[in-house]
């Protein structure tokens, strides 16, 4: 059977954020008995080296150091995505992976904010409304003033921050970079990263198991990776976008079934206010999307 480019697209999101969750779950699961920082190093020097591989067989060489100002963009994005990766791990030691989970899926949101706020990007009432619902949602999962309102919280806000000005620098990236290009230098950064928090932090013996649990990791988090930007090349994004909430499913199952957590009912209902007004979002962007399209097609009939 061919699948069509939406219904591949679906497929590669699915896969992607599923890839991303296995990931995060090993990482937390490794970390529960190796420092944070020796795990970043390890997980990131395997990440790099896969994909200086995937690099090679892929475009024929590497093209590390693009020109003009995509050099800027890439050393802007490289440190944002250390902000991330330090933000969101350090929460995700000591938070379960699905509370966390339920509070980077306003990502969506915070990023048509800031892009409005940034690039002056329209944004209606309707969809203004719909992200100021959102971020209710992520108040109701995060409860200020409440015994699961701590420190951890506030670090997995700061990755949505962090995330959401990696993604719009890569939104100014041109298209002849190639993407993993990109993502090696995203391992690279972490790698160094996390090779400097050990030297602070200490180092200490690895098992067996926790090879393997590294090891686990950095594939799934390659696979996270290139069908990340997959997804972006085949379909409709505004169609295909929403399935990237089917990561917190995926985190409320591995919560389940490695750590015996399951999230509070508040933390759910904030979640389904939170995803709900990001489907949203995206539908009405796609919706006017088509409009604008349709006018303009209108206009070159004329």
């Amino acid at each position: 059977m061919v699948l069509s480019d939406n219904l591949r697209g679906i497929l590669y999101m699915n896969i992607s954020m599923f890839a991303f969750t296995v990931n995060d779950s090993f990482v937390k699961l490794v970390t529960q008995s190796l420092p944070l920082f020796q795990t970043i190093a390890l997980r990131g020097a395997l990440a790099t080296l896969a994909l200086l591989v995937i690099a090679r067989l892929t475009t024929g060489g590497l093209h590390l150091l693009p020109p003009g100002p995509d050099r800027l963009r890439l050393v802007i994005r490289s440190l944002a995505e250390v902000g991330a990766t330090v933000t969101f791990l350090g929460a995700l030691v000591h938070m379960p992976i699905a509370n966390l989970s339920a509070i980077m899926q306003s990502l969506p949101l915070a990023v048509t904010l800031t892009a409005a706020l940034v690039f002056g990007d329209k944004v209606g009432w309707r969809r203004m409304l719909a992200i100021l619902v959102g971020f209710a949602g992520v108040l109701i999962i995060i409860r200020p003033g409440s015994e699961g309102f701590d420190q951890w919280a506030v670090m997995g806000l700061l990755s949505v921050a962090c995330v959401v000005v990696r993604d719009l620098v890569t939104r100014g990236m041109s298209k002849s970079l190639p993407s993993v290009s990109v993502a090696i230098w995203a391992g690279a950064t972490v790698f160094v990263l996390g090779a400097v928090g050990t030297a602070v932090e200490g180092w200490q013996p690895v098992s067996l198991r926790e090879i393997l649990l590294i090891l686990c990791s950095a594939t799934a988090l390659i696979g996270g990776y290139m069908f990340s930007v997959m997804v972006m090349r085949v379909g409709d994004i505004g169609l295909i976008a929403p399935f990237r909430y089917t990561s917190l499913l995926w985190a409320i199952l591995f919560g389940w079934l490695m750590f015996s957590t399951l999230p509070d009912e508040w933390t759910l209902v904030g979640a389904v206010i939170v995803v709900a007004s990001g489907v949203y979002t995206l539908m009405r962007e796609r919706q006017l999307r088509r409009a604008a399209l349709g006018r303009a097609n209108g206009r070159a009939g004329a």
